[in-house]
């Protein structure tokens, strides 16, 4: 019973890491996921602040300095040849109503190359084209929530929906593509930026734009697009130094990199909390093995009358202090790697299993049954025979 305890204490504490370490690493799964989400070697540039009457500022993203006419220069083959597609957007939030049901959702103008700058697919239908963006079309792409929201159903491509009051035409339904980290992807309705700018927007901002999204050819070509769109963006708005821009470009390897950092931090916090678990286990290993010793000493004495030398004695309580700690590190890698399939359903986050965190705990499983061993180990070796032989 003792070595059963003993080796529930050294479970507990395997376990504890591979589900620690199985829960970072599938956190920043979840992130990267989240952010390749947006597209591929993507840039986004957002406008910079705002300052109201009272002098009182906005964040990033209030102010209204970028124009259509900007994200058409960073189409320039000659002065952004690291570039490859870009995607302008427009947003607002208005009232959506088809057959008596409304639905408020975010209304997105954009150009054609969105879809692929934005790694989106189509459920049904197509997306709008260049003669619709040219004509300022009354048509929409939808996302599959925003579909559901207000027909019931996905199926809806040729159905009529009226934003804001004006009458557009579904062309298409977006294939479903989950959240990011500030708004539900699936509940969008996507227009020509011309429709939105001029039927649905108008006024003095129909020629600004909301974001640009910039894709870069290819990852390694991701610093010089940046370079490209900021020098460009630079000229047009007249700024000489990039301290002054009134606009922001942010990365997504910028984005991948903060958060790794943040949850690599947070992992070994982590997996520093559940190693003093292991450190107890390996406590109760020696107490178990002193007790051992205690209770075996007529054993001890009569083995090494029989001519048993001390390094067999040693080898033995080592050996079973051992086993003691492999025991508790397979159990403990079994419970590990059971959690890792369990627990996502449970907390709604990815926990991935770890093959050098599992082979890594079985390890240092049977080290803390070696190490915590060796004090029991060398007191047996070193009791001398008829004293062990004599006692009771």
């Amino acid at each position: 019973m003792r070595s059963l305890l003993t080796v529930l204490g050294i479970l507990i504490g395997i376990a504890a890491v591979i589900l620690t370490v199985g829960l970072g690493l599938g956190t920043q799964k979840d992130v990267s996921a989240q952010i390749d989400s947006l597209g591929s070697n993507l840039l986004i540039v957002s406008p910079g602040s705002s300052t109201d009457s009272s002098g009182m500022r906005g964040g990033f993203g209030t102010s209204t300095t970028l124009t259509l006419a900007d994200a058409e220069a960073l189409t320039s083959e000659v002065n952004a040849p690291d570039i490859a597609a870009v995607a302008p957007e427009k947003t607002t939030s208005l009232a959506l109503e088809a057959n008596d049901t409304n639905w408020t959702t975010s209304v997105t103008g954009t150009t054609v190359s969105w879809l692929d700058v934005r790694a989106r697919e189509l459920e049904s239908g197509s997306f709008f084209t260049q003669e619709d963006v040219d004509q300022a079309a009354k048509v929409v792409v939808l996302g599959s929530e925003t579909a559901t929201e207000l027909f019931g159903r996905t199926g809806v491509v040729g159905q009529t929906v009226e934003i804001d009051g004006t009458s557009f035409e579904i062309v298409g339904v977006l294939a479903s593509a989950g959240s990011d980290s500030s708004s539900n992807l699936d509940d969008v309705a996507i227009a020509p930026i011309s429709t939105v700018a001029n039927v649905l927007v108008g006024g003095t901002s129909a020629s600004s734009v909301s974001t640009v999204y910039v894709q870069a050819a290819s990852a390694d070509q991701l610093a010089a697009a940046y370079q490209e769109a900021q020098t460009i963006l630079l000229n047009r708005h007249g700024i000489t130094s990039s301290d002054d821009s009134d606009f922001s470009i942010a990365s997504q390897e910028a984005l991948v990199e903060t958060a790794t950092s943040i949850y690599q931090t947070l992992t070994i916090l982590l997996t520093g909390i559940a190693a003093l678990s292991l450190l107890v286990g390996g406590i109760g290993v020696m107490n178990i093995m002193l007790v051992s010793v205690t209770e075996r000493t007529r054993e001890i004495g009569l083995r090494k009358a029989l001519g048993a030398p001390p390094w067999a004695i040693r080898r033995q309580f080592l050996t079973e202090a051992a086993i003691l700690g492999l025991g508790g590190g397979i159990l403990g890698a079994a419970l590990g790697a059971l959690g890792t399939l369990v627990l996502p359903g449970i907390i709604g986050s990815s926990v991935v299993l770890s093959g050098p965190a599992v082979a890594g705990a079985l390890a240092v499983s049977i080290a803390i049954g070696i190490v915590f061993g060796v004090y029991p180990a060398t007191r047996a070796a070193r009791l001398a025979p008829i004293d062990a032989l004599r006692t009771e």
